[in-house]
């Protein structure tokens, strides 16, 4: 997607309206356009090659295209402008290919000063996305402790290759571990019933924290809270990764494994505010959302309000 798409990206016109009604449509602009320091941009990983490997239900794919249609019609508010940068495509189940592709998208728009935010995609946009942050900070010599917050209902660190959905906090890991660089992992979300006890073992193995669904409800919050903002002083950056799946079933049906537990969307948002407010966030991404197996759109907008709060100044 080299310019926008005009299908996609509309929404009501309220300027016969007194005051300001611009709408994200309204002032939503094509990477091709440029990209300045701030700027928030959007970029879309439509693939879920790594969930068809995973074993669960694809679709994901169709995300970046849903996720924007919900965010067309938000209002601007304190947003100058949003950045579109495209989509980076799976063709043929190249899956390594795409990530690469998606680092590389990243990494760009790391140096061109944008805030970017990655629409999924399955949970296998993780392993591109850390790429693309590690080659801006290795480009900039910065070897500062990286934080890998994952909102997540699974670990997602499977040890079988070939990559899936499954494993890429497992490659974060692994190349971490291959080249000194500083890192911590982080789970909150986690539900037991949805993780063996091998991938319990291999979080302890790497020195991962992790929070369960049932000690992350609304009465935990505060609790929680104080409990990220000591991960978040010992971090130089960090990579935000929300899988929607971690929200209930009935807030988020539209995912491939849908969490009849799960944590609410109130916590969740607190938690991602949190972390952009610590002004070490650089990247973020939201994984999983499937529009094939959606009700009224409900996931898409669940996605797209969580990308407005990421993504607004």
């Amino acid at each position: 997607m080299t310019a926008l798409d005009p299908a996609i990206w509309r929404a009501r016109d309220d300027s016969a309206e007194r005051g300001d009604t611009r709408r994200l449509a309204h002032i939503a602009t094509a990477a091709s356009q440029g990209i300045t320091a701030g700027d928030p941009v959007l970029i879309g990983f439509a693939c879920d090659a790594g969930v068809a490997r995973n074993q669960g239900r694809t679709g994901a794919a169709a995300a970046p295209e849903a996720i924007r249609r919900m965010m067309a019609g938000l209002p601007a508010h304190d947003y100058r402008r949003l950045v579109d940068a495209g989509d980076v495509t799976c063709a043929d189940g190249q899956l390594e290919n795409a990530q690469d592709a998606l680092a590389a998208r990243v990494a760009d728009t790391l140096a061109a000063g944008g805030r970017p935010l990655v629409l999924g995609g399955g949970h296998e946009v993780a392993w591109g996305s850390f790429q693309g942050l590690r080659r801006w900070l290795d480009g900039q010599g910065d070897t500062q402790p990286v934080l890998v917050l994952n909102l997540d209902a699974h670990f997602d660190l499977r040890t079988g290759r070939p990559a899936s959905s499954g494993t890429p906090f497992d490659q974060i890991a692994e190349h971490c571990a291959a080249h000194g660089q500083a890192w911590q992992y982080a789970c909150f979300g986690v539900s037991r019933l949805g993780n063996t006890a091998a991938l319990y073992a291999r979080a302890a193995a790497i020195g991962a924290v992790w929070v369960e669904d049932r000690d992350l409800q609304e009465r935990h919050l505060d609790a929680r809270l104080a409990e990220l903002d000591r991960l978040l002083a010992a971090a130089g950056h960090v990579y935000l990764t929300i899988d929607i799946d971690v929200l209930p079933a009935g807030v988020a049906p539209g995912v491939s494994a849908p969490a009849p537990y799960g944590v609410p969307l109130p916590v969740v948002e607190e938690i991602a505010l949190r972390v952009k407010r610590s002004g070490k966030l650089r990247l973020a991404d939201l994984a999983e959302c499937n529009p094939a197996c959606d009700l009224d759109n409900r996931t898409a907008r669940v996605a797209a309000r969580l990308a407005w709060q990421l993504l607004s100044p």
